[in-house]
């Protein structure tokens, strides 16, 4: 399976495994981690998300084959969009492990987790504008107030990549660690909030958050209706057929 889930001890767990192809995320593995998340939800045993892949990396983001492949469905509908909702909506705290790459909605998806922490050799990159493409999953609205505009900025608007020490200083992940002990410490973070009051973990999170639901929701839709239109330009186009042929895009030729 690309993505394996299990239930023990209050935590669900959600696990990128799909190695051989650094994790790409297809459709069917965003049906199947909106199907968990949505489960969880409902499941009263569950108390805590906990979302990790494996030490040599997150996620490199979508499977472009794919991702093109099922690209003529509005995005709204895509499991991509349902993954986004249920995990910005969730009540539960979830808490993520990064290690390696963590490319496009591999860091994009971080902004909606409670507690982040990052293995030593953890490298995010949000390279939209790279591929002629626009932020997604509220990121737009999301990141700069996390980090500032001027270094929000450069990741965005070049889509510049960074290092784990970097984004611990600018305060998107709560800790670093070596690789070979982050998960047992994300678990053991994981397993604190499940022995704590649910209630007090649900309505904690929500008085955190709950200010900016609506406007994350906005953005979201916001982001998705350009994301679409910009997909059937010529500049994406451009832009995926440099990296399936392996040379350097030239957006020249477009205005």
């Amino acid at each position: 399976m690309d993505i394996l889930t299990s239930k023990a001890k209050g935590i669900l767990t959600i696990e990128f495994n799909r190695p051989e192809k650094k994790n790409a995320i297809t459709t069917q593995m965003y049906q199947m981690m909106a199907d968990a998340i949505a489960d969880a939800e409902s499941d009263k045993a569950v108390r805590v998300i906990l979302i990790q892949g494996k030490p040599e990396v997150f996620t490199a983001g979508n499977d472009l084959e794919d991702f093109l492949k099922n690209s003529s469905a509005e995005v709204g509908d895509r499991p991509v969009a349902q993954f986004m909702r249920n995990l910005s909506s969730a009540s539960k705290p979830v808490v993520a492990a990064v290690a390696g790459n963590a490319v496009g909605i591999g860091t994009t998806l971080l902004m909606h987790c409670d507690l982040v922490y990052a293995a030593e050799n953890a490298k995010f990159a949000m390279p939209f504008t790279q591929l002629g493409l626009c932020p997604e999953f509220a990121s737009s609205l999301l990141f700069p107030q996390m980090v500032g505009y001027p270094r929000a900025a450069e990741k965005l608007l070049l889509g510049e990549a960074f290092l784990a020490q970097e984004a611990y200083e600018m305060g998107m992940v709560s800790q670093v660690l070596p690789v070979a002990e982050l998960n047992e410490f994300a678990q053991a973070k994981a397993a604190a909030l499940a022995a704590l009051p649910a209630s007090s973990l649900r309505v904690t999170k929500r008085m955190m958050k709950g200010a900016q639901t609506e406007a994350i929701n906005a953005r979201m839709m916001e982001e998705n209706k350009h994301f679409g239109a910009m997909l059937m330009s010529g500049e994406a186009k451009e832009a995926f057929t440099a990296f399936f042929e392996k040379r350097r895009p030239d957006f020249t030729k477009f205005e």
